[in-house]
Formats: C-alpha cells, structure tokens, sequence
C-alpha cells in the first residue's frame, strides 16, 4: 500500500505543478499576494509600507525594478533542519524561482546565545565545537535542499541564486566592547524590554539571561549586515520572530534611513499547538537518515484536517481524480489526499 501511495503523492505534487507555479507569480502583486492568500505568509512588517512599497519591490513593470535579496536565519540548535523550518524555506524557494536573490543565514554566533522567542525557558547551553558541527551540518543541508529543488522544479525562467552565509564570519573579527560603543547606543531598552518574547520570559519562573536578551540585537546587526553588504530588504522568519525582525527594521532605519521589510510564516504545530522542534522533542527531520522520506510523508498524512483548509483539500481532491492511474484506488487517493493538499498550501504545487 505504501508504494501506490507515494506515487499518487508524487502525481498530485507533478500533476498541478505548472499551473500552480504560474498562478503563484504571474501579474505585479502575484508572488506575495499569491503566497498570503495560500497562507504561507501571515504577517507584513512595517504595515504603513507593505501596501505599497513592499510589492513595488517585487514589481517587474515597475521603474528601475531590480531583483530583490531576502533572507531568513537558522540557527544550528541542532546538527539538521527540520519540519519546523519547512514553511521559512518554501518561501525562499518560491523568491528564487521568481528571480530574487536568497540567503540563508546559519546562526553560528547567534546560536551560542539562544533565541528565547516561543520559549518558556532558557536553552541548553552548547559549545562552540557542537555549534561550529552543528553550523557544517546544516550548511550542507541547506545546499542539499537548494541543489534538490533546482532539479525538481527547474522551470525554464531565469532564477535567483541561493547563498548560504554563516554570521559567525563577521561576528568572530568585532570586539565586545568596540561592538557596544557602535551599537548599542542605537537601542533603546524600553523597546528591547516591550517585546513579546522577552515580556514572556521576565514573567516566568526562570526569567531571562542577558545572553537571550542580546538575542534581537545580533539578530538585528545581521539584518543590516546583509542590507550594507548585499543589499537585503526584505528579512523572513516564523511568526515568533517579528519581534526580533522589527528590532533590525528600527535600527537599520536609525543608521541609514532606509526602510526594509519583514514577512513572517505561521509555525507548524501539533494536534495540540506545540511548536514542532528539535527543543520540544517532537522534530520531524529533513534528513533521511534520521526521518525516513515514507515517515516524512506519514506525518502530513497523520495532520489532523483541520489543520488543512478544506477550499484546498477540495481543489486538490480534483487535481487527485485528474491525475490518477489504475493502480491508484479511491482509498489511496483520499489517505494521501491530505499530505497532498498541506503541501500544495505551503506551496509545493
């Protein structure tokens, strides 16, 4: 049973593919319209500038349109990605197919602090040998990831390039002291203080260090780091990281004047509304030799329906009867039905 399932799987994914593709970027707001409607993104930040201005970025008609750059961070918590991860790295997918410029950035400075953002306590602590590991191994997952898609989805048009970068090469060469004297004087603690993250954490049993403090404020030197270097406007992250992306908005804003954007991504959570992770204990891997491609596919097939809008299940329940072959009964199409459908939300097809 297992095989005719994949393969229904896989047509349903190939079947719509084209078609979803051209709809998800045609016209001048088509990418980022396209991807809010379907629910990949959530959240636009700043809201006075993501009505306009954000989408004037993306528009090809548009005077002097130029390819845009974008990035989202991964911190190496944990030597592979995960399904927590899968939403960040569609968007930035569906950003190279339509010609823009992606970066990858793995925390390998970061990491040794620890977001706190999502978190009712403090990470374990790691040394920099198991980050330096853990920052290799993502790196090589990352590409891995990146050089798959170009094979599956090459598509004739002219795509963006896929960068993976490391913020502990420019973080390794600054000097404490020499860093807080130019940066620090940039942030004011009352609006360091009022994010949710950090409110979340100060009322907790456990409180807060000042390593996860300093959190947003390295985060938000990377933000402009790539805006001064590579010229990135635009930053993507999970939900829980608006906080964090509006810290590198104010201050890249302060140094320079410039607005840049932030789009943030609904974080994949269990029947219960846990965040999926390697810290929660319920990572779903991107790796095969830790979650195998039929366990993988299992965990989608096991979501819970209301986890799937049912317009999509519909729509893609259709593209399933168009595509199926002999072997492929009503039975096997309907159990894969909902791995179909969730991946086509998040924008696989």
């Amino acid at each position: 049973m297992a095989a005719p399932m994949l393969r229904c799987f896989s047509r349903c994914l190939s079947g719509v593919l084209a078609l979803g593709l051209r709809k998800a970027h045609s016209g001048a707001q088509g990418l980022l319209a396209a991807q809010k409607a379907r629910g990949l993104f959530k959240d636009f930040f700043p809201e006075r500038g993501t009505k306009l201005e954000l989408p004037q970025l993306f528009d090809r008609s548009a005077t002097g349109y130029s390819p845009q750059t974008i990035y989202c961070g991964f911190d190496p918590t944990g030597d592979s990605l995960h399904v927590g991860h899968l939403l960040a790295l569609l968007s930035l997918f569906h950003f190279q197919r339509a010609g823009h410029n992606v970066i990858a950035l793995v925390g390998g400075a970061t990491a040794r602090l620890g977001d706190p953002s999502g978190r009712t306590k403090e990470r374990e602590a790691l040394d920099a040998e198991r980050v330096r590991a853990n920052a290799r191994a993502l790196r090589l997952g990352l590409e891995a990831l990146a050089a798959n898609h170009q094979q599956l989805f090459t598509d004739g048009r002219t795509w963006g390039s896929f960068t993976v970068l490391d913020n502990s090469a420019w973080y390794q060469k600054q000097h404490l002291v020499d860093f807080l004297a130019a940066v620090g004087g940039h942030f004011r603690m009352g609006t360091l203080l009022s994010r949710l993250s950090v409110q979340t954490r100060l009322q907790s049993p456990e409180g807060m260090s000042l390593a996860e403090f300093f959190y947003q404020v390295l985060q938000a030197y990377d933000f402009y780091y790539l805006f001064q270097r590579y010229g990135c406007r635009v930053q993507l992250g999970g939900s829980d990281q608006l906080g964090n992306i509006m810290s590198g908005y104010e201050f890249i804003h302060k140094l320079t004047g410039e607005d840049v954007f932030g789009i943030t991504v609904p974080l994949i959570t269990n029947t219960t509304g846990a965040k999926l992770g390697k810290s929660a204990g319920n990572a779903v891997w991107l790796n095969r030799d830790k979650t195998s491609p039929f366990e993988l596919y299992q965990f989608f097939v096991r979501l819970q329906d209301d986890s799937v809008e049912s317009k999509d299940r519909a729509r893609h329940s259709a593209a399933c009867q168009r595509t199926r072959k002999a072997e492929c009964s009503e039975t096997t199409c309907c159990r894969s039905n909902k791995a179909c459908s969730w991946t086509r939300r998040t924008g696989f097809c």
